[in-house]
C-alpha cells in the first residue's frame, strides 16, 4: 500500500523543467530585390528544377547520382543512427534496471571476527537467484526532455540529408554544364586553330612569292601556337570535370562519354523563371530547418540539465530465492517457499554538494542554445543573401551574354574582312593577327557566358532549396546497405522506410 501511494504521488506530481522551444522570429522581406522581368514571384517547379533545361542526359545523371552518391548514403545512414538514439531515449522512461541474477559462492567466515557466534557454520555454500528492478520516476521531466531532444535531433538529421541532396543535385548539374561548356570551348579553339593554320599558309605563300617579309610568317606561327596552347588546358579541365562527375555518381574516375551520349550543347535556361516569395524560403531550405531543429534539441537539453539540480525518486525491488548447505538446508531447497526473499520500496537521491558543477552545466546548455538561436538567424540571413546574389548573377549573365554574342559575331566578320584585305594587299598582317586573337577571346568569353547563365540558374535553385523533394516516398538507405546491416545486426524495423518529421 505504501509503495502504491508513493507511485501515485510521484506520477501525479511530475513536472517538466526547462524552456519549451519556440522558433525565433527573423525579419523577412515581402519581395525580392531584383526587378528583372525574367524572374517572377509566382509558384513554380522547384522539386525537379533541372527538368526546366529539357536535357534528358542531365535528368538521368541526377537520378543516377541520387541512387549511387556515397556521401548521400552516409547522410542517410546517420538517420538510421538517430532512429536508434531515439529508441534509447524512449526506453529510458521505463524501468531502467530489469535484471535476472544468480550466484553460487563458497563462503568462509573468520572465527576471529567481531561477535562471531561459536556455534555458527564458518564454512558453507550460498546460492541465490532472483529478479532485480529499478525505476527512476520521470518526476522533473528529465527523460521527457531527453526524448524531445532526440526527436529534434532526428529531424535535424533528416534536414541534413535533404540539404546534402540539394547540394548533390546542384553539383551534378554544375559539373554537367561545365563539361558541356568546355566541350564547346574546345570545339571553338580547334576551329580557330584551323582558321589560323590557313592564315599561316597564306602568309607563307606571300612570303615565298616575295610579297611580304618573314615577319608575317613568324607572327602567324606565334598566333597559331598560342591558340593551340589553349587546347591542352581545355582538355585537362574537361578530363578533370569528368572525373569529378564520376565521383558524384559513386564511380571511380572513368570515361563518361557513353553516359553523356557524346558531345552535347550547353543547357539553355528557360526564358522565365519563377522564384516564389521570401517567406517560402524558410519552409523550403533544409539548412534552415536543420538549424531550427538543432536549436530545438539543445533547448530540451536545458531541461535535462536542470533536472540534476533536484532529487530523483525511484522505486526498487528484488524477489528471489536463497539457499545454503548449512543446518538442514541444501541447494535442493532453492525453490522452496521458505527460501523466498524479497525487498521493495521507494528511494531518492539528491546531489546537494556539487560545488556549482550542476548549475554551471545548466549555464553551459543555455549558452549553447543561445548560440544555436543566433546561428539560426544567421542561416536565414545567409539564405536570403545567396538567393539575391544568384538572382542578380543570373540576370546580369544574360545581359553579358547578349553583348558578347554581338561582339563574337562582329569579331568573326572582322577576321573575314582582314583576311580579304591582306590577300589583296590593302592591309598588313598585323590587322589579321589582331582580329584573329580578338575572335578567339570573344568566342571563348561568349561560350563561357552561356555556361554562366545555366550555372547561375543552378545556383539560384540551390539557394532556393530545391531538389530534396525527389526523396519523397523513398527510404534514406539503399537496399545494398540495408542487406549488409541486417546480416550483421538485428535492426528490428529501424531499417524500414519511415515518414520522418520534416
Amino acid at each position: 500500500m505504501f509503495i502504491s501511494c508513493t507511485l501515485l504521488f510521484a506520477i501525479g506530481g511530475c513536472t517538466t523543467l526547462g524552456p519549451d522551444f519556440e522558433t525565433p522570429e527573423v525579419p523577412a522581406e515581402t519581395n525580392w530585390q531584383t526587378d528583372d522581368t525574367s524572374l517572377s514571384a509566382g509558384p513554380g517547379e522547384k522539386a525537379e528544377w533541372w527538368k526546366q533545361f529539357n536535357d534528358p542526359v542531365l535528368d538521368s545523371l541526377i537520378q543516377l547520382a541520387y541512387q549511387q552518391n556515397l556521401p548521400l548514403q552516409v547522410a542517410g545512414l546517420r538517420i538510421v543512427e538517430e532512429r536508434a538514439r531515439l529508441g534509447i531515449a524512449v526506453g529510458s522512461r521505463y524501468p531502467q534496471q530489469q535484471q535476472l541474477s544468480g550466484s553460487a559462492a563458497a563462503v568462509g567466515l573468520s572465527k576471529n571476527s567481531p561477535n562471531f557466534f561459536p556455534f555458527a557454520d564458518d564454512s558453507f555454500n550460498d546460492y541465490q537467484v532472483g529478479f532485480d528492478a529499478a525505476w527512476e520516476i520521470d518526476f522533473w521531466g528529465r527523460f521527457s526532455r531527453g526524448i524531445e531532444a532526440a526527436e529534434a535531433g532526428l529531424s535535424a538529421t533528416v534536414a541534413n540529408y535533404d540539404n546534402a541532396l540539394v547540394s548533390l543535385t546542384a553539383e551534378v548539374a554544375r559539373v554537367y554544364v561545365t563539361i558541356r561548356t568546355l566541350e564547346e570551348r574546345l570545339a571553338l579553339a580547334r576551329a580557330n586553330v584551323a582558321l589560323q593554320q590557313e592564315s599561316l599558309r597564306i602568309a607563307r605563300v606571300r612570303y615565298d612569292n616575295g610579297a611580304t617579309t618573314e615577319l608575317d610568317v613568324q607572327q602567324a606561327t606565334s598566333n597559331l601556337a598560342g591558340t593551340q596552347a589553349l587546347i591542352p588546358v581545355l582538355l585537362k579541365s574537361l578530363r578533370q570535370a569528368n572525373h569529378g562527375l564520376s565521383i558524384l555518381l559513386g564511380m571511380p574516375p572513368a570515361d563518361l562519354s557513353g553516359i553523356l551520349n557524346g558531345v552535347g550543347a550547353i543547357p539553355v535556361a528557360p526564358s522565365e523563371v519563377t522564384v516564389g516569395i521570401p517567406a517560402d524560403l524558410l519552409r523550403r531550405r533544409p539548412d534552415v530547418r536543420q538549424a531550427e531543429r538543432v536549436a530545438a534539441s539543445q533547448s530540451a537539453l536545458i531541461g535535462v540539465a536542470r533536472a540534476d539540480l533536484f532529487p530523483s525518486f525511484s522505486l526498487t525491488g528484488f524477489i528471489g530465492f536463497q539457499a545454503s548447505n548449512t543446518g538442514n538446508s541444501s541447494a535442493g531447497d532453492m525453490l522452496d517457499r521458505d527460501s523466498l526473499i524479497y525487498s521493495a520500496g521507494p528511494s531518492f537521491r539528491w546531489n546537494i554538494l556539487n560545488y556549482g558543477r550542476l548549475k554551471n552545466n545548466v549555464r553551459i546548455q543555455d549558452a549553447r542554445l543561445q548560440q544555436d538561436l543566433v546561428n539560426y538567424r544567421n542561416t536565414v540571413l545567409i539564405a536570403y543573401q545567396e538567393v539575391e546574389d544568384a538572382m542578380v548573377a543570373f540576370a546580369q549573365s544574360q545581359n553579358q551574354s547578349d553583348f558578347l554574342a554581338v561582339s563574337a559575331q562582329a569579331a568573326g566578320r572582322a577576321v573575314e574582312i582582314a583576311n580579304i584585305q591582306y590577300r589583296e594587299g590593302s592591309a598588313d598582317f598585323q590587322r589579321v593577327i589582331d582580329s584573329e586573337r580578338f575572335l578567339v577571346a570573344q568566342q571563348d568569353q561568349w561560350t563561357s557566358s552561356k555556361g554562366d547563365i545555366a550555372l547561375n540558374l543552378i545556383a539560384m535553385y540551390k539557394a532556393l532549396g530545391g531538389g530534396w523533394e525527389i526523396r519523397d516516398g523513398k527510404d534514406f538507405i539503399s537496399d545494398a546497405n540495408r542487406d549488409a546491416m541486417e546480416q550483421r545486426t538485428n535492426w528490428g524495423d529501424l531499417l524500414q522506410p519511415a515518414d520522418e518529421t520534416r
